[in-house]
């Protein structure tokens, strides 16, 4: 039996299975499924082993030396099957990117924590070297994810960690260290947060911050469940009755938050939230909040004004997927993909389930279905961090997923880690859909990891996008873009007037190639924060004859003149 069929096999006793996802692999498992689509791995062979891959794994060589350690010992513990983030961020203003990896633990107990999320600064020349001590920001909770915002409008990004127990922000000093604001600024959130965000969502000119918190557990409280075959394993957030509301914090503009969550409407409706992107979903203008919720209906707050939100998702198309079934929603993109002028949604789930692409016509959702799209190449693997981006500069989006089971099932592909996946690239094609590519060189076993969050971003400037992301217990991928490339690039820098990222500032650049929209919206994938730049590319020769900006106060100008294969630095004008 090949793995296809076996995978089937077992999908099929699976209530939530989609009607046309069986479909799909009783085609696949006759051989007459989309060829392009089909993974047929098996082992360590490898069928795209011929092909030329599109990132070189560098991490040893560019000096990172993170590696996320979930505590595990004797005890499943529910935490440590879900952590952790990174963050992408030029903390210093010198142009390069630098990396904020979140940490784990050696034990879940609050303060006996020995290990330290980890921040590295890029030296420009393609190393980096970790500067956490001098930073002052290493921490001792057991850490989530992150957000990155400047939260105090001073030109100076700054860092919000989410924890098992009090969240952290760290205020960036301006001078290369940082300090820890959490209590004095409010933002000290106690629940399980995460996955959290930074945007303008009360008109005003400070960014706000949201955060997705999962379920109520103590470690004084622990549920023992086990896998199918009766093995002690991690439990399922179902198996917990109570879930936060998830936490809404807005700035008052003197360094301090307020906890509207209560006012904001917010907490009328709880879930078990790992993923969070806001946009302006319904083109009103208007800041709106998307929560990726594990197995329960996600959230689409529906910004009305003033600091209040209103749940429309079900309505809206995006809580469930076609079938009108819930699904485990953990990682979140949030792109224009069919560049029709509004925000789709991209969420990856647990295998059997799919990706979703919910596709956004007019502020209204559809479960695309495409038997072509970036969903079913995902069916049998367990999808957390993802990035929709053009690795290839031929204007067409790709999709790279970080994948790693939370349960324990048949394959084993790493006897280090029986949890471990091979994550999944897929290359956007000309006549519509995507194909499965070679991410990285090795066999499907050597690539096989836990991957949890993942960021993009150009660390050395040269124009194409390269990926971090963290492993459960094993060392983080970085991936240094390799791809051919066969169009030109050019990376905008948009700044508000404060200096800062302007968070939400929205572009329509025309060129030779044709309209193309952008959003400055870094949050995304899995507890995770992205290149705050945007990464823009065109056909091989084309020319921008202007790029119109529309800045997070709903004022507009136009942008003349700029060349192509540069960094360009747009600043409001006062």
């Amino acid at each position: 039996m090949n793995y296809t069929q076996e995978f089937l096999k077992t999908v099929i006793t699976c209530s939530s299975i989609r009607i046309g996802v069986l479909l799909f692999l009783i085609g696949v498992a006759a051989g007459c499924g989309p060829q392009s689509n089909t993974n047929t791995e098996s082992g360590d062979s490898n069928p795209r082993s011929q092909e030329e891959p599109w990132f070189q794994e560098t991490t040893a060589e560019v000096g990172l030396t993170f590696q996320y350690r979930s505590g595990h010992k004797d005890r499943f513990l529910f935490p440590e099957i879900m952590g952790g983030g990174i963050g992408v961020l030029d903390y210093n203003n010198d142009g390069f990117m630098d990396i904020y990896c979140v940490q784990g633990g050696g034990a879940i107990n609050e303060g006996t924590n020995q290990h330290l999320n980890q921040l590295f600064r890029n030296r420009g020349d393609g190393s980096f070297e970790e500067v956490t001590d001098s930073a002052q920001v290493g921490g001792r909770s057991y850490g989530m994810g992150c957000a990155i915002g400047d939260y105090d409008s001073d030109g100076d990004p700054d860092i919000y960690i989410t924890n098992l127990g009090p969240n952290v922000l760290y205020r960036n000093n301006g001078d290369g260290t940082f300090t820890d604001v959490s209590v004095e600024s409010g933002t000290a959130d106690s629940a399980w947060g995460v996955s959290a965000s930074f945007a303008h969502l009360n008109e005003d000119e400070y960014l706000d911050l949201v955060i997705a918190n999962y379920v109520k557990w103590s470690v004084t409280d622990i549920i023992t469940c086990q896998s199918r075959r009766g093995l002690p394993d991690y439990c399922s957030p179902m198996d917990y009755p109570e879930a936060y509301a998830d936490t809404l914090f807005l700035n008052n503009g003197d360094g301090t938050f307020s906890d509207a969550t209560e006012s904001s409407g917010m907490a009328e409706l709880s879930g078990n939230g790992l993923g969070v992107m806001c946009s302006d979903f319904d083109g009103d203008g208007l800041q709106d909040i998307c929560i990726a919720n594990d197995g329960m209906p996600n959230r689409l707050w529906i910004n009305q004004g003033q600091g209040r939100f209103i749940d429309e998702a079900l309505a809206r198309g995006c809580a469930v997927n076609h079938l009108g079934m819930t699904e485990a929603s953990m990682g979140i993109v949030c792109v224009d993909f069919d560049r029709n002028g509004f925000p789709d949604l991209f969420m990856t789930h647990l295998e059997g389930e799919s990706n979703t692409l919910y596709l956004n016509e007019n502020g209204y959702f559809e479960d695309s279905m495409d038997p072509n799209g970036p969903g079913f190449p995902s069916l049998p693997y367990t999808g957390f961090g993802a990035v929709m981006a053009d690795f290839n500069h031929d204007r067409r989006l790709d999709l790279y997923v970080a994948n790693g089971r939370v349960k324990l099932g048949k394959r084993i592909l790493n006897s280090k880690d029986p949890y471990a996946e091979p994550d999944l690239l897929l290359e956007g094609l000309s006549q519509g859909g995507f194909r499965e590519k070679l991410s990285v060189s090795g066999s499907l076993k050597e690539r096989s990891r836990s991957g949890r969050g993942m960021a993009y971003a150009d660390f050395d400037n040269d124009g194409d996008l390269d990926l971090v992301i963290i492993n459960r217990d094993a060392p983080l991928y970085y991936l240094m873009n390799i791809a051919k490339k066969s169009g030109d690039w050019v990376i905008l820098e948009m700044i508000d007037r404060n200096g800062s990222t302007a968070v939400g500032a929205k572009i329509v650049i025309k060129s030779d190639s044709g309209l193309l929209g952008k959003e400055v919206n870094p949050t995304g994938s899995y507890g995770s924060s992205n290149d705050p730049r945007l990464h823009v590319t065109l056909s091989s020769g084309s020319r921008i004859q202007e790029i119109s900006v529309t800045w997070p106060d709903g004022k507009s100008e136009i942008i003349n003149g700029l060349e192509t294969g540069r960094i360009h630095r747009i600043q409001r004008k006062p």
